[in-house]
């Protein structure tokens, strides 16, 4: 493709930097406005210097993408509310064998949630039961908050619903759910496997404690601050004044009682016999009042338990529902359902199922994620209709052929790159067509296998700084504001791990990708 008129090359290329500064570096003093309002600002300037018409812009927005996104994330709503995640956490600690077990038991948990519930969000729940555990056994929590970034990235890379840039890869490139994830799994795996190696061999010494320093109890404790975190279930109101009630209020009515007859047998040593007659017939009486008020208490008690036990077991009833909802979307994806439509209708039938406003669970939805990635195909389209994308690819092409070893590296090489130059959704967006089209040439086998290589290595390529991927800055942030336990991961730490890590799984896996 040739090179648009200079004045579109100009304009488009500088609406697409302004779009790159604010999606790279979203708090620039000179205009702190954040990634989403950068990427509709970026929007609007293609259409104002007219490098895409307004229809145009309109018809650049993937609306199966936002539907599968919007979908996934509902159903991410009902998963937190229903504990799922809050029992991921209770694993990290549950007989744990000491360091180097619970960094292995973080970077797998980490990778497989990662893969079902997109990385942002498994980062987001884990990183402070991941700092607490650290905190509790006295252990320096870098190497357990890089485990928990690294295998979230490198396990999101396994299905189309793991990151967005695999959403726009499945949906573009055609790819079902059942074959992205047969492609890719071997080399998650391994990759997984190779990261945990990498840490453990890194960070021995700093995950290495001596028998004289191990405390007794810090398991237990650590456990029950897992228990205590936010998303513990809230507490039953109704449940708490029944054992109020119970152990306090049916005894003061008989102490009470006792008082009365002491103070009667003190105060009337010598009364009459028609005197004690009435005193005991009024006493019977009073009795039998008590009696009735106890009895009625015991009611109420019974009453109040029976509806405990009836609220807990619709709420369990409720949570199965959750959980059987969501493996019946995983397994019409891994079917060949349409996936937008499947997770869409995964997402109506909780909120129906739950039988109250839905307004409460769509709050917490990611508009701005959203809104987000409207802007950014609009933007993105409009730096593709420049002409530079195209004209830097076909210098690049006959070099990253990916029948050959060669080709595969330059290609891995050329998209990790752009990948931590420009972020990996952009750069799917920008290589995505041409690199298939140029794979399809060959085979159409190849085809598939270049859109699963720009995912694995788009993926992956995000654990090589601390701005890599969106999970890197969740976690460093998540962890610097945690109360009473902060910790700031700095971006030379991030580094010394992150640069041979991302190059050594990226290798390896290139070899398993099928």
């Amino acid at each position: 493709m040739a090179l648009a008129p200079t004045s579109k090359v100009v304009l488009g290329s500088i609406a697409f930097a302004i779009f790159w500064v604010l999606a790279v570096f979203p708090a620039v003093p000179f205009l702190p406005i954040g990634r989403t309002a950068g990427s509709l600002l970026g929007a609007m300037l293609m259409v104002i210097f007219k490098v895409v018409s307004p229809d145009q812009a309109y018809n650049a927005i993937d609306l199966p993408i936002l539907g599968l996104l919007f979908g996934t994330m509902v159903v991410t709503v009902f998963l937190e509310r229903a504990n799922m995640f809050k029992y991921l956490g209770k694993l990290l600690s549950w007989k744990s064998r000491g360091p180097k077990d619970l960094l292995c038991r973080i970077c797998l948990i980490s990778a497989l949630s990662s893969a079902f519930f997109t990385n942002d969000t498994s980062c987001i729940v884990l990183t402070e039961f991941v700092l607490k555990i650290a905190r509790q056994h006295n252990l320096p929590p870098y190497p357990f908050l890089l485990a928990l970034a690294s295998s979230a990235n490198i396990g999101s890379s396994a299905t189309p619903i793991g990151n967005p840039q695999n959403l726009v890869i499945a949906i573009q490139g055609k790819i079902s759910f059942g074959r992205f994830l047969k492609g890719i799994l071997p080399a998650m795996l391994v990759g997984v496997v190779v990261n945990v190696l990498m840490l453990i061999a890194m960070y021995w010494k700093a995950l290495t404690i001596h028998k004289d320093e191990e405390d007794p109890i810090s398991e237990v404790v650590a456990e029950e601050e897992v228990i205590s975190h936010q998303f513990s279930p809230p507490t039953m109101s109704h449940f708490t004044s029944f054992n109020s009630q119970e152990c306090n209020g049916s005894l003061e009515p008989i102490q009470n009682s006792s008082q009365v007859h002491v103070m009667r047998d003190q105060s009337t040593p010598n009364v009459s016999e028609v005197q004690m007659v009435f005193s005991s017939t009024k006493d019977s009486t009073t009795n039998s009042k008590e009696g009735t008020n106890d009895a009625k208490q015991e009611t109420n008690h019974s009453k109040e338990g029976k509806d405990y036990i009836k609220v807990k077991w619709k709420r369990v009833l409720w949570k199965s529902s959750v959980y059987a909802i969501t493996l019946v979307m995983l397994i019409a994806m891994l079917l060949g359902l349409n996936m937008a439509w499947t997770a869409i209708a995964a997402a109506i039938t909780l909120l129906v199922l739950d039988f109250k406003d839905a307004g409460a669970s769509l709050d917490k939805v990611s508009y701005a994620l959203l809104i987000f990635f409207c802007g950014m195909f609009i933007t993105v389209d409009g730096f593709k209709k420049t002409g530079i994308p195209s004209a830097m690819w076909d210098l690049m092409e006959p070099y990253s052929r990916i029948n050959h070893a060669s080709g595969t590296a330059i290609l891995a090489v050329v998209i990790l790159v752009l990948s931590n130059l420009a972020s990996n959704v952009p750069t799917v967006l920008l290589l995505g067509a041409r690199v298939a089209a140029s794979a399809a040439a060959i085979s159409k086998e190849d085809e598939k296998k270049a859109w699963l290589i720009l995912a694995w290595v788009s993926t992956i390529a995000g654990n090589f700084s601390l701005l890599g991927s969106a999970a890197n800055l969740i976690v460093c942030e998540q962890a610097r504001r945690a109360p009473n336990h902060g910790y700031t991961l700095t971006f030379w730490t991030h580094l010394k791990f992150g640069l041979p890590s991302t190059l050594i799984v990226t290798a390896i896996g290139l070899t398993l990708i099928k």
